[in-house]
Order: C-alpha cells, then sequence, then structure tokens
C-alpha cells in the first residue's frame, strides 16, 4: 500500500487505503463465475471503516472552528467503531472525548475506547433512539451541561458520507480499474456491484455516490440491514421481526439517519439478513479466507451471496469477469468476549484431527488439555460483559 512508502508524521495517516481482496475460495463453493471481492477495512489504524469518518468529522470541524484545542470536548453517541475512531484522533489532536454506548456493544469495545482515554457512558439496548435514556439522549444531555461539549453528530453530519465519496468509493474504483483483466481473471474494468451494511448509512450512501456518479452509473448497489431494524427501502421489507432485538453490532437502527439515502437511484435494492446467517458467513470468511472480520461483515456477505443466488442476481453471478465488491466493516478484534463468537470459535463439531489429537494423547501420560469445552467456558466466565440489569445506568454513570 501506497502509506507504507513514506514515514508518517501520525496514525491518522494510516486511516483507509485498505486493501481489495479476492474471496475465490467462497466463490468456487458457491459456484461464481464472477469475481467476489472484500474491501477489508479492519486494516485500517483504528480497526473498522469508520476511522474515515471520525478523521473526517473532526479535521472538518476543527477548520470550520467548531473545536478548540484546550476548550472542546468531543461527545458522540456510537455503537462503538465511530468512537474508537474518533477517540483515537482525539488523542493526536488532544481533545476530550465522552462516547455514550448502548449496553449490548461489546466489552473489547469499551476497553479499546478507555484505553485511547475516552470515558465511557453505557446506556440501556432497549431504550429508543428519541428516548432520554438513549446513547443520543444521554449524549445530548451531557452536550448541553459540559462547557466546551460538541457532538460531531454521524447521524447527521455530511462529512460521514463524504469521506466514503472521497476516499473509500475512490479506493474500489482505483484497484478495480488498476487490476488488468487476463485469461485465468477476467475483469469487466468495473464494480458491477456493491454490497454494503447500513448503520447511520453514510457508509452505502457515500460509496454509491462515488462509484454510480463517478464511474459506473449501471452499478447496483445492494443495502444490507438485520432483522429488526427499520433501515431497509420500502418500509414493508421491515415487516417482519420488526422491533425485535438483534445481536450483530454496528448496523441498523430504530430510526431513519439523515445521511442514510433510501433513494433507489442510490441505494438499488435491499437485503434483510438474520444474526444466523451473519454469524455463519463470518466462520466461512474466516476459515475459507482466513479473514477476521466482525459479525457486521457476515452480515454484508450473506445478503452478496444470497442475492447472487436470485433471480437477477444469478445472471451477474454467472458473468465472467462481473466484479462484485462486498464492504467488510471491521474485524473480530471487538467481539472476542461475546457468546456467539465462542461458541462458533470454541465449541463448534470436532473435526477428524481434533480426534486423531485426542486419539494420540490418550496413549500419553501427560496431563496436556485438549478439552475444548471446558476450555470455551472458562474464558466466556472470565470475559464476558456484566449483564445490562446489573450495569450502572447512565444516569448513575455519566455522574461519576
Amino acid at each position: 500500500m501506497s502509506r507504507t512508502a513514506h514515514i508518517i508524521d501520525d496514525v491518522l495517516g494510516a486511516v483507509g487505503n485498505t486493501p481489495l481482496i479476492r474471496l475465490d475460495r467462497i466463490a468456487n463453493e458457491e459456484g461464481l463465475q464472477c469475481n467476489l471481492l472484500g474491501k477489508v477495512e479492519y486494516m485500517s489504524a483504528g480497526g473498522s471503516v469508520k476511522d474515515r469518518i471520525a478523521k473526517r468529522m473532526v479535521e472538518m470541524a476543527e477548520k470550520e472552528g467548531k473545536l478548540v484545542p484546550g476548550h472542546s470536548v468531543v461527545i458522540e453517541p456510537t455503537s462503538g467503531n465511530t468512537g474508537i475512531g474518533l477517540a483515537m484522533a482525539c488523542a493526536i489532536k488532544g481533545y476530550s472525548v465522552i462516547i455514550t454506548l448502548p449496553n449490548k456493544m461489546s466489552l473489547e469495545k469499551e476497553a479499546a475506547l478507555r484505553a485511547l482515554g475516552a470515558e465511557v457512558v453505557r446506556t440501556p439496548t432497549e431504550a429508543a433512539w428519541d428516548s432520554p435514556e438513549s446513547h443520543i439522549g444521554v449524549a445530548q444531555r451531557l452536550q448541553r451541561e459540559i462547557p466546551g461539549g460538541i457532538i460531531l453528530d454521524q447521524y447527521r453530519n455530511v462529512n460521514n458520507p463524504l469521506a466514503h465519496e472521497y476516499t473509500t468509493g475512490p479506493e474500489i474504483v482505483e484497484a478495480v480499474t488498476g487490476t488488468p483483466s487476463t485469461e485465468s481473471r477476467p475483469s469487466s474494468g468495473k464494480v458491477d456491484v456493491l454490497v454494503a451494511g447500513a448503520g447511520t448509512g453514510g457508509t452505502i450512501t457515500g460509496l454509491s455516490r462515488a462509484i454510480k456518479k463517478k464511474h459506473n452509473k449501471e452499478c447496483i448497489v445492494l443495502g444490507v440491514d438485520p432483522k429488526g431494524s427499520i433501515l431497509a427501502y420500502p418500509d414493508e421489507l421491515n415487516t417482519e421481526g420488526s422491533g425485535d432485538q438483534y445481536v450483530v453490532e454496528g448496523i441498523g437502527y430504530d430510526f431513519i439517519p439523515d445521511v442514510l439515502s433510501r433513494d433507489p437511484a442510490d441505494v438499488n435494492e435491499w437485503l434483510k439478513t438474520s444474526d444466523e446467517e451473519a454469524f455463519a458467513a463470518v466462520r466461512l470468511l474466516m476459515r475459507r479466507e482466513g479473514l477476521l472480520v466482525g459479525g457486521s461483515s457476515g452480515s454484508a456477505l450473506s445478503g452478496a451471496l444470497r442475492w447472487l443466488r436470485s433471480e437477477r442476481g444469478r445472471a451477474v453471478a454467472q458473468t465472467k469477469g462481473a466484479n462484485v465488491v462486498v464492504l467488510l466493516p471491521d474485524g473480530i478484534r471487538n467481539y472476542m468476549s461475546k457468546p456467539w463468537f465462542l461458541k462458533m470459535a470454541l465449541e463448534a463439531e470436532p473435526s477428524p484431527l481434533a480426534r486423531r489429537i485426542a486419539d494420540v494423547l490418550k496413549t500419553s501420560k501427560s496431563d496436556v488439555q485438549t478439552n475444548v469445552g471446558s476450555l470455551a467456558g472458562g474464558i466466556e466466565s472470565r470475559t464476558s460483559a456484566p449483564k445490562e440489569e446489573k450495569r450502572p445506568d447512565a444516569v448513575d454513570e455519566a455522574s461519576r
């Protein structure tokens, strides 16, 4: 990557410039003739696609005079990754940071935030977005009462989608157009399909604008939304499981953020995904492609594969050289204590090789332990976050 060709002034110079990687093993298993490509965002400095918007929102707020060194306190409601990006940027620039975070978000996210110097306030997961107790409501209260408090507001800040229109999208286009078509690896020379999940919606909106306006207006953009969320369009898609809680983090909401374009010209089609298929796709990405991704990456891949199996998607799936890009937002770092990951990693059906190891060690006098089940239980008991009902409520924690 170009950023390794010279010395970088600070960690913000290592935001973005992530690789676009072929997912050939998954494509072969699925019988796909198209190129299945993953934009791997956990290789950004802070570990997620949200590094990009955090950097741009801070830099533009400084340029506009909204952030004042030695006075401003950055406050942000987030599911975690934007907070980590902001805490990283503010550590470099010297601003204090407060992050309000729903209880369901992982312990690892809170630990990373605190390690970067941020203050973290946990809020009830079940609180509606417009409730005073929600992560948004608590952030607004803190902003009103703390001198210098400023919410950069990823839900309405135009620099959210602009970060992807100006960086993520062009990087994808450059990688696709810069890779020559060969007999063994044919390419259409353009991005034919883009698949991305939506949280704030800034990522998919910015990517669509970058690709459709300046590269390929015929590109099919697919949005992925978890069941229980209401971001998909038309609204009828959100009826099944309406209001249900979902485990996957970083995507989905119970309101429509201003930065999300639901215009069918920008996002051509939406797919609803379940936790189960998301986590199955995470395992597939790990076991087949060696990519240590998080749950929302699994949501994006599962949505992409389902669309490619559909009547409309089959034509693309069977077109040699068609380029299908899947945005993989973050890595597994933030989820390693979550029950879904521990179950997948440590409680899977033993492989033939594991059985062979057990047979070998049965004849040994060694005390080597091979009981993966007890190991999983031990890790979960040591690292699981406290249950929501035992956490301090937002008001108590905010007043500490």
